[in-house]
């Protein structure tokens, strides 16, 4: 099967998985490589096999491997990054599971950079040591281009790629979660399962200025929260200090590794602003760091700073940057030869569904791993380069999983290879597309507006009243009517049949995307109101402190059929 292959699940709809997998960026992935070879496993991805926001990945995965460093200071790095907010045991396990992940790569076949014989490392903010390991400038397309090939020589797991999870399937007495409801090939079908993981990533589509790719929309955290999933941590969303600022290009992700490697932020007159807001300069913490230029951009009413890769030798820039320089070059600006205009862009989600060490959620047979998870790791700021490390630590985790076999009666009622048709009176599917697209725009604009780097209430209600507006305006539209209403286990046909089945699921997709970017938005938005002080990736311009009653996690939970916001018991002290 190729890396691009679609597998139809039209002839196995009656089928089911010991366990389904959904999202194959490098925590899907290594999830599904690491599950027991005698499962069944069913990978599900929204797009191609290789197209995932760990692709993009650039700057490494952390480990404390260097005779040099330590897990210790690891350890500390990552709790002060995370402004008092980490679970000490969670970062203790990530950090102390690093060597055999990393091994546990190699064996694999990922190809990282050395010096000799040795593995290369270079350091980034905040890290007190060179801990990161590196492939050039694409690591993670190094790590999920071998994940991919890896898990595509797997008898046991089933790839589909082009296939949209639409919602959970829920048993009814108890609320287990018993598989998935999902758009492929034209039809919505229920897929059973022993288990679901949930691998659907990040969700910075919701902001308008982002280094995420488009699939990043939240998908997991939205469908996890209908289904009654216990959430937490949602208003910490990392700002990437610099992602390209250029006309007409995309916010493509410069990595942090530039200035690990030496690179210095300047403005126009080539001054090193960053250490007049903080002593480490261009290697604070990252959330320090893209307050800095926000804060320097507003004194200066430019758009951008510049990135001055200059001080970095030429060898070493081409050596360790080789794509960086080239995504610059196709939009006029040479790294070589003058600053690259960079400014900040949401790039990381630190919370999301929680989670314990094993990946369970709050809802039985629901379990989380990657971005999509809040593991504790984190804490109110990420410290860089450790997403990818905890995409395989926890991911190495599912070895373990047991998967719940269910009452196979009850779980097979209504399929009786029916298939119902749903018909959304759409005369043009094109039309209907370029509104959802047009109405995503607007979202993610508010968003930045109301939700971005600095924050104050006046602009978290503004958004907060937009996106409620927009809300019911999206419940009412007679395609989510209809949506709302299907049957559990019921297969359904999208559209007539004389129309192309793949327009559909486009369709479906697009709804189904700005379904989820209302939720997580409003999400955002509410849980940013919720927390009254600064911390890490959350900063309220009226409530500019670090306040000591705030050091515990936002938690959302559903109450009386309502979300419900409350801070949870004091993260553990962090000495």
């Amino acid at each position: 099967m190729s890396i691009a292959a679609a597998r139809s699940l039209e002839t196995q709809k009656n089928e089911s998985w010991d366990v389904i997998v959904v999202g194959a960026g490098a925590a899907g992935l290594y999830t599904a490589l690491c599950l027991p070879e005698h499962y069944r496993v069913l990978l599900l991805t929204k797009d191609e096999l290789r197209l995932s926001a760990s692709d993009w990945a650039q700057g490494g995965i952390a480990a404390a491997i260097n005779p040099k460093d330590s897990p210790h200071l690891h350890v500390d790095d990552t709790l002060v990054a995370g402004a008092g907010l980490c679970e000490p045991e969670a970062v203790n396990y990530l950090v102390t599971q690093a060597g055999v992940c990393i091994d546990s790569l190699l064996s694999l076949g990922v190809e990282f950079d050395r010096k000799g014989k040795e593995l290369a490392m270079t350091r980034e903010a905040a890290h007190s040591r060179p801990r990161v390991l590196h492939a050039a400038d694409r690591t993670g397309r190094a790590v999920v281009t071998t994940l991919a090939e890896q898990v595509l020589q797997r008898s046991n797991i089933e790839v589909c790629s082009q296939a949209f999870i639409v919602q959970l399937w829920l048993h009814p007495s108890d609320g287990h979660c018993q598989g998935i409801a999902v758009a492929c090939q034209g039809q919505i079908q229920w897929l059973q399962a022993g288990a679901v993981v949930m691998a659907t990533g990040g969700g910075g589509q919701v902001f308008s200025q982002t280094t995420n790719p488009t699939l990043s929309t939240g998908d997991g955290v939205a469908i996890a929260h209908r289904s009654g999933a216990q959430l937490r941590d949602l208003e910490f969303f990392q700002f990437h200090p610099t992602a390209l600022n250029a006309p007409g290009a995309p916010r493509c992700l410069i990595s942090e590794a530039v200035r690990g490697e030496g690179a210095h932020l300047v403005d126009d007159d080539g001054r090193r602003f960053a250490f007049d807001y903080h002593p480490d300069g261009e290697l604070a913490p990252r959330d320090v760091v893209s307050r800095a230029i926000f804060q320097h951009l507003q004194k200066t009413g430019k758009s951008h700073v510049g990135l001055d890769m200059r001080p970095i030798a030429v060898e070493q820039i081409n050596h360790r940057f080789p794509n960086i320089v080239r995504v610059c070059r196709r939009w006029g600006i040479d790294p070589l030869e003058q600053p690259v205009p960079v400014s900040p862009a949401a790039h990381y989600w630190m919370g999301g569904i929680t989670t314990n060490l094993q990946g369970e959620t709050s809802v039985p047979g629901l379990y989380a791993v990657g971005e999509t998870a809040s593991t504790g790791v984190h804490g109110a700021n990420r410290l860089a380069s450790n997403s990818l490390l905890e995409c395989i630590v926890f991911g190495r985790e599912f070895a373990k999983l047991l998967p719940e076999s269910r009452d196979a009666e009850i779980l097979e009622a209504g399929q009786d290879g029916e298939v119902a048709q749903l018909d959304f009176a759409i005369a043009d599917i094109p039309v209907q597309l370029g509104t959802f697209a047009q109405q995503r725009q607007k979202l993610a604009e508010s968003l930045w507006q109301g939700a971005g780097i600095c924050r104050d209430h006046a602009g978290l209600q503004a958004s907060i009243d937009q996106l409620e507006g927009w809300r019911r305006e999206f419940e009412a539209l007679p395609m989510t009517q209809q949506l709302r209403q299907l049957a559990p286990g019921k297969s359904v046909r999208l559209g007539r049949p004389e129309t192309e089945p793949a327009a559909w699921t486009e369709l479906l997709r697009a709804w189904g995307e700005l379904d989820n970017l209302l939720v997580v938005g409003w999400l955002i938005l509410k849980s940013a109101k919720f927390r009254e002080e600064s911390r890490g990736g959350h900063f309220r311009l009226d409530f500019p402190a670090t306040e000591p009653q705030w050091q515990a996690h936002t938690v959302i939970d559903w109450v009386d059929g309502q979300p419900h916001w409350q801070r949870s018991a004091p993260a553990a002290s962090e000495g």
